[in-house]
């Protein structure tokens, strides 16, 4: 389980957040903060410099403690249940708190972030994998089919609806396995540049991206054990010049090939 958020306690200790925003917002949606409650369970809101409510995040339960003493509890919230408390409060700015310093950061460029980068899901997590229909996840598939070959460092990706045991929060899941041509941000490029393409309005949902690396024995073994979960899989042949789909879509519509390649 998650205790401290030490990438942020880092940026926030040396004082110059500003200098390391992207970093910054990447150590929120990673690993989230920890949002105090009063007695009655509610959220503790503070005060920002313009006067108005602002929700406060700490880097650890102890941090809050010490920073916040009349809170009851602190709580340990992922990126998505901070923007579902922004959702439902329309608080406009997240304060996040370590032992030595501090930040403001707007909601929208959490929100954007998110949309653009995904999160990263962190080993202490644990998630439940299904296969999804839902449309974001078929926008998903038909993208990384069309731009894969463009990233040679990358060999399969797999897409599944994940629910997160702890919180029982759902978003969809990309799974990028990375071949020995990889460079070090192969993965975070795909991402983006899938994400960028994909625009459905409100059937937009947030996307976790879980990198498996070649030289882990671990990660290998999480590959196979994907591949054994039914879930829409995109591989590509870079030297043939060809992708490969796998999803049960094409099981259920025989008029269709269930498996599509590209040349």
């Amino acid at each position: 389980m998650t205790t401290t958020n030490a990438d942020l306690a880092d940026i926030l200790d040396r004082r110059r957040p500003e200098e390391e925003a992207e970093q910054l917002l990447a150590a929120v949606i990673d690993f989230g903060v920890f949002v105090p409650v009063g007695d009655n369970g509610s959220v503790i809101f503070v005060k920002g410099q313009d006067g108005g409510p602002v929700l406060p995040g700490y880097v650890s339960e102890e941090c809050c403690h010490q920073r916040l003493p009349e809170a009851a509890a602190a709580l340990h919230c992922d990126v998505t249940r901070l923007m579902d408390i922004q959702k439902h409060t329309n608080t406009e700015a997240l304060a996040v708190f370590s032992e030595h310093g501090w930040a403001t950061v707007p909601f929208g460029l959490v929100a954007q972030a998110l949309r653009t980068r995904g999160m990263r899901l962190t080993a202490e997590r644990t998630v439940k994998l299904s296969w999804s229909t839902h449309p974001m996840a078929v926008a998903l598939r038909d993208t990384v089919r069309d731009r894969l070959l463009d990233f040679p460092g990358i060999g399969c990706v797999w897409i599944a609806q994940v629910r997160w045991t702890d919180t029982g929060m759902e978003q969809l899941m990309l799974h990028m396995a990375l071949t020995d041509a990889a460079q070090p941000d192969t993965a975070d490029a795909l991402m983006e540049d899938v994400l960028s393409a994909i625009a459905l309005g409100a059937e937009t949902r947030e996307v976790v991206l879980r990198v498996l690396r070649p030289e882990s024995d671990a990660d290998a073994a999480a590959a196979r054990e994907l591949d054994t979960m039914g879930l829409d899989t995109v591989r590509a042949d870079h030297a043939a010049r060809r992708v490969e789909v796998v999803s049960r879509e094409y099981d259920v519509a025989p008029e269709r090939p269930r498996r599509w390649w590209r040349r």
